[in-house]
């Protein structure tokens, strides 16, 4: 199977230098790439990779696109790489630009053949990267297979490397162990059927006044200096707040990954709600004709939904099933926050507050999270029954028990 091992690098200031430049040539061929797809769709034309690809060797011959040259060939030819196949899959109009500001420079090399890496000693191992050379990187785990690519970037001021490895393992044997049902929630992170929960604080109290500190004074800069965005004084405040912003998704990260890995460990079927979080999470500003309502509530909800790291943990969950021998079934999300789990009556005043569940059929009470968790479990395993596959398919009903006899 394909995984992923990733490491921090050592650069030194020449190759850091020389890796932001790489960077930014990436960016200019995707963007120029990108740009010249668009153009050729307006007049009704079609241009492909490999057009695109004959056409950049030719530039690099070119003295006003020498500096093409400067980059290592395979990382530009896999930017277009890159670029077609987001094309393929989204479509020209949907692809975005990649910004300078906001977009963090990164560049793969596709060859195995061109890196070869060593072990130096206990901390320490050593890859060789073409126009490079040997670069130190922290060793904190082993590789654990073939390499088949390596990626680098740069993420919150510090560069690493990633490199996608095939391990030799095969799809593991169900585990045979007990379900469960996973609630993702915005008070409470994880909620399990089994009344399990699951949370962290990624954010201390003293990193969110610095963290709000740093926009205010971001926001500052930008009214302050009107059109000049790139002054030293901003510069220095987006790398405090990359910095910072890093930190807390490695924590998330973290935690989703050890939550994950227990969860599947320790269960042979995890359900989980099939939840649209871009959908979710998008603006309720409307339009000028119909503009929306409770915008500040919504905008809370938001960020709210995205600090919990939903769709990572998602992720994380699905990568560690590989390993241990567990199923991800996703389930339709309606009503499952409404429905009681005892009697399954359907209601939204049944949901007192973000805690609190209180049937108004039955009267049965217990954890929201905890209900919404159990109503997903019953959900994951009728379609586990019926023989679907995901959420959204046709709804199979069990034949009557006269005529199944």
């Amino acid at each position: 199977m394909l995984t992923g091992r990733r490491y921090l690098l050592a650069f030194t200031d020449e190759q850091a230098a020389y890796a932001e430049q790489v960077g930014a040539m990436c960016r200019a061929v995707w963007n120029t790439a990108l740009e010249q797809r668009r153009e050729y769709r307006r007049r009704g034309a079609f241009i492909g990779y490999n057009e695109q690809a004959g056409q950049m060797a030719k530039a690099k011959k070119d003295p006003d696109c020498a500096w093409l040259a400067d980059a290592p060939s395979h990382t530009l030819q896999q930017t277009l790489r890159d670029l077609d196949r987001a094309c393929k899959t989204h479509g020209t109009w949907k692809v975005r630009w990649r910004s300078k500001a906001r977009t963090a420079p990164s560049f793969r090399f596709p060859d195995p053949k061109h890196i070869a890496m060593q072990r130096l000693n206990r901390r320490w191992g050593e890859v060789r990267l073409p126009k490079f050379g040997p670069v130190r990187f922290r060793w904190t785990r082993p590789l654990g297979g073939a390499i088949c690519n390596a990626t680098v970037l740069r993420d919150g001021g510090r560069w690493y490397i990633s490199f996608c490895v095939e391990d030799g393992g095969s799809e593991v044997a169900p585990n045979g162990k007990p379900p469960v049902g996973v609630d993702r929630g915005v008070t409470v992170a994880v909620a399990t059927s089994d009344g399990g929960l699951d949370e962290r604080e990624f954010v201390t109290a003293g990193e969110a006044a610095r963290l709000k500190r740093l926009q205010q004074r971001m926001s500052r800069s930008l009214r302050v200096h009107g059109r000049n965005r790139g002054s030293k004084r901003r510069d220095a405040t987006r790398a405090q707040l990359g910095r910072l912003n890093a930190r807390i998704r490695a924590r998330r990260a973290d935690f989703a990954a050890q939550t994950a890995v227990r969860l599947v460990r320790e269960h042979g079927m995890v359900a989980v709600e099939d939840l649209r979080i871009k959908n979710m999470t998008a603006s309720a500003k409307g339009t000028v004709e119909q503009p929306g309502r409770n915008i500040r509530q919504k905008a809370g909800l938001n960020r709210a939904i995205l600090a919990k790291g939903w769709g990572g943990f998602l992720l994380k969950l699905e990568h560690a099933a590989r390993y241990h021998g567990a199923k991800i079934e996703k389930v339709n999300p309606a009503y499952t926050s409404q429905t009681c789990n005892a009697c399954k009556h359907v209601a939204s005043e049944s949901r007192k507050s973000q805690a609190v569940f209180r049937c108004v059929a039955c009267g049965h009470q217990d954890r929201a999270d905890v209900n919404a968790a159990k109503n997903i479990l019953a959900a994951g395993l009728a379609v586990t029954g019926r023989g679907d596959l995901a959420a959204g398919l046709s709804v199979k009903r069990q034949p009557p028990e006269r005529l199944a006899a």
